[in-house]
């Protein structure tokens, strides 16, 4: 008997091969933000079977397998059935959120899914959190370590949040044996994002506490996903830190950006944004200043000892944070309208030297005039 034609073999042989070898990977937050871009990137490689999209509405990628449900919802246990990973991203972090409920959806959400995924059999969980974890402090070292101590408080937005995060990520594996946590720390996320640190430069002026030393290191959104995929493919675990190489010291982030500083003592820095907050003017509490004045740069060892490198610079993530906050404006964290937007170079030295008394004061002298 004649041995088939070489095509015909091949065709043979490619109907019967099994399918891609790769994990089920299972994206919690995948219709927007770090999960959108996620879910797209997961569902487009190779080393990876299936992405099952879990979110409270559809997204757009149509290769992923979508649920629609609240994280909350212990119903979640049935559809992580058949996943090898689960990536957490679905997090409020929003600078408007009430924060009793914006704690109540984080740390509740993330019980749920780790508790669910033990249940459902899968073998490795992947949470995000921040290198805010790691706290911004006068004595921090430049880069700090990943294994540094975790010495943030809770008194900056959504860090008393993430630091719950990561207390569960400790317990979760002696709650649930066999359980594996990888916990991702990116620096400041750049890409479509809105967040205290990414306000800083939608100011018309960049606030400088005098005797400080801030040290700015950012993070591409792309960066971050990648890193993610590493910790899915199982490339690297543990706690790992994702950012660009090195830091801007804060006169090269005036010198890119363009913007002057305005600079201020701490006790006036400081007490106008409590008094600010306290009174409901800006949704940003003092804490989340300490983050422009003292450094938490982390050197990213694991990663990069895994082979992983960032696609960007400091540099260039910078400049497209420019791009995308230009024509915004905000002073102490609250953004302003067009109709404010004009008196924000004179609102921005009010608040910062005269605090929140005075800021009541303005408003209503301008309000009387109109």
């Amino acid at each position: 008997m004649s041995s088939p034609d070489p095509q015909v073999r091949a065709a043979r042989n490619k109907s019967t091969s099994p399918p891609p070898r790769g994990p089920v990977v299972a994206v919690t937050g995948a219709a927007s933000g770090v999960g959108a871009v996620l879910t797209e990137r997961l569902a487009a490689s190779e080393e990876v079977k299936q992405v099952v999209a879990i979110d409270e509405r559809r997204g757009e990628c149509a290769e992923a397998e979508w649920h629609i449900l609240d994280v909350r919802d212990p119903a979640i246990a049935d559809r992580l059935r058949g996943a090898d990973v689960v990536v957490h991203l679905a997090l409020d972090l929003d600078l408007e959120t009430d924060a009793a409920a914006r704690t109540a959806y984080n740390v509740r959400g993330t019980q749920t899914v780790l508790t669910a995924a033990a249940a459902a059999g899968v073998h490795r969980v992947v949470l995000c959190t921040s290198t805010m974890v790691y706290g911004a402090l006068p004595d921090n070292e430049l880069p700090l370590s990943e294994d540094a101590e975790l010495r943030a408080t809770a008194e900056a937005t959504g860090v008393g949040d993430l630091l719950e995060i990561e207390r569960l990520a400790r317990r979760a594996p002696r709650a649930h044996p066999g359980l594996n946590v990888t916990v991702v720390r990116p620096a400041v996320l750049v890409g479509g994002t809105d967040t205290a640190l990414t306000r800083y430069f939608e100011s018309p002026r960049l606030l400088v506490v005098a005797g400080s030393r801030p040290a700015w290191q950012f993070c591409h959104v792309d960066d971050l996903c990648s890193a993610l995929e590493y910790a899915v493919l199982e490339k690297v675990d543990g706690e790992l830190a994702v950012g660009c190489d090195g830091w801007l010291e804060q006169e090269e982030v005036e010198e890119l950006s363009g913007i002057r500083r305005m600079e201020l003592p701490s006790a006036v820095a400081l007490g106008a944004a409590a008094r600010l907050h306290r009174i409901g003017l800006t949704p940003s509490p003092a804490g989340d200043l300490a983050y422009t004045m003292y450094p938490w740069v982390i050197s990213g060892s694991r990663l990069h000892d895994a082979g992983w490198r960032p696609a960007y610079t400091n540099e260039e993530v910078l400049a497209q944070l420019l791009d995308e906050v230009s024509g915004r404006h905000t002073v102490a964290g609250r953004r302003l309208g067009r109709k404010d937007a004009t008196a924000a170079g004179a609102a921005g030295a009010t608040v910062a030297l005269l605090g929140a008394a005075a800021v009541v004061r303005r408003a209503r002298k301008v309000r009387r005039r109109i």
